[in-house]
């Protein structure tokens, strides 16, 4: 698919008149779950000239999104909108960044990013958006007696999210498997989230099937322990407004100067 999606990202670029950054895989296929038939999430930075931002209204739309067509969903962000959620260490954006399928990367933008990305990340931010997405699914998919079995991936990854931040106080690794290898110690637990993993992985769509009670304790232990932690953090860090102001200058002068 990578062909294809090269191929989409400069049309794009044609087509709205701007020069994409970045470009990267987000969802299940970054996370190291997908099923055989997942869609591509394409997700990607772009830039417009610079008198597209000379001008006295502000309201201009700030995202390219393309409807899903033939598996591949891709849609992208506006360098300063992109540049406003990562101030705020919006976990979508650092995922983007984290990401590794990467299809793109032109220009120095992304590797500036990275490179603040320790100063910007606010570890508070990451636990409440994981252990939000993880209560969300878990309540929604995972009480009754029988459970759509991959539902489990949609809370046992947002939630060794979160528990990647309490112990490393970084940014967490996408992939799934990283995360329950650094985190999940040897024995049944363990064993049952990799053959959960591996039928993943191996079959179009898991089927609703008894829920499985030794990864429902795990998540309902970890869940209200994580809640407790997460009061505690600091909620800001310190402003790097002025030096995304001056990334986003250098990013203009380099992308339409060459």
């Amino acid at each position: 698919m990578k062909p294809v999606i090269l191929q989409k990202l400069k049309r794009i670029e044609l087509e709205f008149d701007v020069k994409i950054v970045y470009a990267c895989e987000s969802g299940s296929r970054a996370w190291g779950f997908p099923s055989k038939d997942s869609d591509y999430d394409v997700r990607f930075i772009y830039v417009h000239k610079p008198e597209w931002y000379l001008s006295i209204d502000n309201n201009k739309r700030d995202v390219i999104e393309h409807p899903i067509h033939n598996l591949l969903d891709i849609n992208g962000w506006e360098i300063t909108k992109a540049l406003r959620l990562f101030r705020k260490s919006n976990p979508a954006l650092l995922e983007w960044m984290h990401s590794s399928i990467q299809y793109y990367t032109a220009y120095s933008t992304i590797h500036q990013m990275r490179n603040m990305e320790k100063d910007v990340f606010i570890p508070s931010s990451g636990v409440y958006h994981y252990l939000h997405m993880a209560n969300g699914n878990y309540r929604d998919y995972l009480q009754r007696n029988s459970v759509k079995i991959k539902k489990y991936f949609y809370v046992l990854r947002p939630l060794l999210a979160a528990k990647w931040i309490e112990t490393y106080n970084t940014f967490p690794p996408n992939e799934f498997q990283v995360l329950l290898a650094a985190l999940v110690p040897d024995g049944k637990l363990k064993d049952e989230i990799t053959t959960l993993l591996e039928r993943k992985i191996a079959s179009v769509e898991l089927d609703y099937e008894p829920r499985i009670q030794i990864i429902n304790q795990f998540i309902e232990s970890e869940i209200p322990r994580l809640e407790q932690y997460v009061k505690h953090l600091q909620k800001e860090a310190v402003d790097p407004t002025t030096d995304l102001n001056l990334l986003f200058r250098n990013t203009l002068q380099e992308v339409w100067t060459h």
